[in-house]
């Protein structure tokens, strides 16, 4: 019998969480073939079989905990199997852990991974261990829930999770033995419905080190405003050409990339980070690009900035926003970024004070482009495309005339964008 384990992930990962089993009880692989995806801190990887054999048994379930080595499944690697199963993951882990609790009879039709003892449902009931599916012990659990007090509609007397469900919707005080103190439940006002959905563990992990961030560095935030006229000109110039060479399309972000790292050239400080008692000088150039996916923020990296041309950039950052909204970045997309850029201008936020991304010092706040009327001397105003800018930085190492300065070179050199052009 085989095993199917949760393989080494990243030096600074050792747990994830069953996101999804791609197979079913019963259902044969070969080596090398996906069976499972297993969401962690930073990325959602696949995980692999390392042998061929019929899947005989899940040993966890879609949402459970994982850690790097522990077995999550078994395998017959003599591929005889127990048949195919057209049961689900959570419930196939139900049949391979009945052993604990006897079962009543299954109806003929319905095949398990494991084989199963037939017990009189006299003797299953009398067994101290209650009857029920994964799903719905964690659920039981969460709730406060005996799963003796549930009364189920399955003929087989297994409690599922709608029985749980079902059960906590009853009043109070039917929920409660004679001998057993009653509880106080708050009913739901049926006006104001809610909904309790779990944080993944990636929004867990995020809001975890946005605290952290905010709990241990000196954070500040200064603002300024960029006059995109010659941008926008030179983009609206240039763009089909641009596109027609290089297959992409040339957007805000290579302009706004370019400017970061000549500004880091002149301010170095905001391109390193506090380690210690030591200040870290960071002397190449690899800026994060926040990109919202539906389970939050990811800032994958655009290494070596300095050294790309805006073509490059531009195919880099859509490459990897497509794999962040599809899943597939890797830890090497995301780790060691020196300085990071947010854009809320896609959301159409006007201004904001973005939150560092440890353990960087600094990071660039875009925003909407907006008209708005500009005084060009003492008796004229036109309107003009303008954009706030905010720059959130340590104070700890970072002091203010360097901060204001930093943004101040970002405004000249996007406000004059050709002399971006002849450098990249």
């Amino acid at each position: 019998m085989g095993e199917i384990k949760v393989p080494e992930l990243a030096e600074s990962i050792t747990e994830g969480t069953i996101s999804e089993w791609l197979k079913k009880v019963g259902d044969k692989i070969e080596r090398g073939e996906y069976i499972a995806e297993l969401e962690t801190d930073k990325v959602n990887v696949e995980i692999t079989a390392e042998e061929s054999g019929v899947i005989t048994e899940f040993l966890k379930e879609p949402g459970d905990t994982v850690h790097v080595g522990e077995v999550i499944a078994r395998l017959d690697e003599s591929g005889e199997g127990g048949g195919e199963s057209t049961s689900s993951a959570p419930e196939a882990k139900e049949e391979a852990t009945q052993e604990k609790a006897p079962e009543a009879e299954a109806p003929k039709e319905s095949t398990t991974a494991v084989a199963t003892k037939e017990v009189p449902k006299e003797e299953a009931k009398s067994t101290s261990r209650t009857i029920a599916s994964p799903a719905a012990r964690k659920l039981a659990r969460e709730r406060g829930i005996k799963l003796d007090d549930v009364k189920t509609t399955d003929p087989m007397g297994r409690v599922r999770k709608h029985d749980i469900e079902s059960h906590e919707n009853k009043p109070a005080a039917k929920q409660q033995s004679a001998s057993q103190p009653q509880k106080q439940v708050q009913p739901q006002d049926p006006q104001k419905p809610e909904e309790r959905i779990k944080m993944t563990r990636r929004r867990q992990t995020i809001a975890n080190r946005l605290v952290e961030v905010q709990q241990t560095a000196a954070m500040l935030t200064t603002f300024n405003e960029i006059d995109m006229t010659a941008v926008m000109a030179l983009r609206k110039r240039r763009k089909d050409n641009f596109f027609e060479q290089h297959d992409v399309r040339l957007g805000f972000m290579s302009f706004f990339t370019k400017a970061v790292v000549a500004a880091l050239r002149k301010f170095p400080l905001l391109n390193a980070e506090i380690q210690g008692n030591e200040l870290v000088l960071k002397k190449y150039y690899d800026i994060g690009v926040a990109v919202s996916t539906d389970d939050g923020l990811v800032v994958p990296v655009v290494r070596d900035a300095d050294r790309k041309t805006f073509s490059d950039i531009e195919g880099d950052i859509l490459d990897k926003a497509k794999k962040a909204r599809d899943n597939k970045l890797t830890l090497k997309d995301l780790q060691g970024g020196t300085f990071t850029i947010t854009n809320g201008g896609v959301f159409g936020s006007l201004l904001s004070t973005p939150i560092l991304n440890g353990p960087q010092v600094g990071i660039l706040g875009m925003h909407k482009i907006q008209l708005r009327p500009v005084a060009i001397d003492e008796e004229r105003s036109e309107n003009r495309p303008m954009m706030y800018i905010a720059l959130s930085y340590d104070h700890r190492i970072v002091d203010g005339k360097e901060a204001v300065s930093f943004l101040a070179t970002i405004k000249d050199l996007l406000e004059d964008p050709e002399t971006l052009l002849l450098e990249g």
